[in-house]
């Protein structure tokens, strides 16, 4: 029985929930391994710096910033708790090496970014033929020192990195790790063929859609698109909501009660003033986010990884914003969106009005570019930690 440990933090949900699916789909598929989900935060919780100045965790200062909006000046904000965790980084590295000497695992997977160097001298220092393997759970890094270390002559040679883009691919080569082939047995870069998705966006979702959309309040014809932030909502869909006056939505507002409220009071109003008023379904949390995204026709949203890739996962083109509070691990997400012609990429949601009715006008179009792409990140990633342990390397 071989043992893995899967690290994790839970700033923004997408560590932890890639982390967990991954364990979730090595269960179903029977293979002799003992997984172990790790949360960081927890492990190095005497050592948050931030928590001592704050009251506060890391992880939930970054969520809150991202409910409120406040994320103008994140790139210099990142700077900052880059060199809070230089300065942290020998304790950091001790209490890794203790941790790693205590629960002796066979392969260490990090789907984390930033504490990278720290976890891979970690695990040199406690069991250095054990392999580390870094999933990247954005579209690219953001050098330097975010997810992709640079490999040198002293890198052990049992370190891996997983890549879901071309673009994180070409990053991880600048920085001296080799992909020349993913069978190679010198190859420490394998590209996967996108993010790692929850199990149940693979799983066939047969609903009557003009049925369902009835018994939401919808209207059964009428092209819906669906909104939404993440698990702590934003402010930015009251503004969508507005300009959208005469486009039917589905607005998921996660664990962001309040902004909830203001919606149902926002529809509440406009049908006061219209009877003909576009119908809204407005949604608190909810795991059934495949089901809500099989009712649409498309997304709009931020640019994170996960929202682009499970809209695209259920055959929806998408409407994101890229601009100076767009978080900067994401803007390349945006980058791609454009790239691949699978949706369109504003400013800001102010032109989200031209925007929709530009979707609606080539939707077919969209929906074919979009229904080309096909991610299995989540089942080729096991085979490669398999041959990982395997090969011993």
């Amino acid at each position: 029985m071989k043992r893995l440990q899967f690290l994790y933090f839970d700033a923004g949900g997408g560590h932890r929930a890639a982390a967990t699916a991954l364990k979730s789909v090595i269960s179903e598929q029977d293979r002799r391994w003992e997984v172990t989900l790790i949360n960081v935060q927890e492990l190095l919780h005497s050592l948050d710096v931030f928590r001592k100045m704050t009251g506060v965790r890391l992880e939930d200062i970054y969520n809150r910033m991202l409910a409120r909006g406040w994320t103008l000046g994140a790139a210099a904000g990142l700077k900052l708790m880059h060199g809070v965790i230089r300065a942290y980084h020998r304790p950091t590295v001790r209490m890794l090496t203790r941790h790693f000497i205590d629960t002796r695992p066979d392969l260490v997977v990090s789907l984390i970014p930033n504490f990278n160097r720290a976890i891979d001298q970690a695990l040199e220092a406690a069991l250095p033929a054990a392999p580390m393997v870094t999933i990247l759970t954005d579209f690219a890094d953001y050098p330097p020192h975010f997810w992709i270390e640079p490999r040198t002559a002293s890198t052990p040679a049992a370190r891996f990195v997983i890549c879901g883009t071309d673009r994180a691919v070409e990053q991880a080569r600048s920085m001296g790790h080799r992909s020349d082939s993913l069978t190679g047995k010198d190859a420490d870069v394998f590209r996967v063929s996108g993010m790692i998705l929850r199990p149940n966006f693979y799983k066939p979702v047969d609903v009557d859609r003009a049925a369902q959309r009835a018994r939401l309040g919808l209207d059964p014809d009428r092209p819906t698109g669906l909104v939404l932030f993440g698990g702590e909502g934003s402010a930015a869909m009251l503004e969508i909501a507005r300009h959208l006056n005469d486009t039917q939505l589905i607005l998921i507002c996660g664990r962001n009660r309040a902004l909830a409220e203001r919606l149902r009071d926002q529809q509440t109003a406009r049908r006061a003033q219209s009877e003909k008023a576009a119908p809204r379904h407005i949604e608190g949390f909810t795991s059934e986010i495949p089901y809500f995204m099989q009712l649409a026709d498309f997304f709009i949203g931020k640019p994170g990884p996960g929202s682009i890739s499970e809209a695209i996962a259920m055959g929806l083109p998408v409407i994101v914003e890229s601009n100076a509070w767009t978080l900067p691990q994401e803007r390349y997400n945006a980058e791609w969106v454009r790239e691949r012609g699978v949706g369109i990429v504003l400013a800001d949601f102010r032109g989200i009005r031209d925007a929709a009715a530009e979707m609606l006008a080539s939707l077919g179009r969209y929906r074919s570019i979009v229904a080309k792409i096909e991610n299995r990140a989540l089942f080729e990633i096991p085979e490669i930690l398999d041959g990982l342990l395997s090969n011993g390397r």
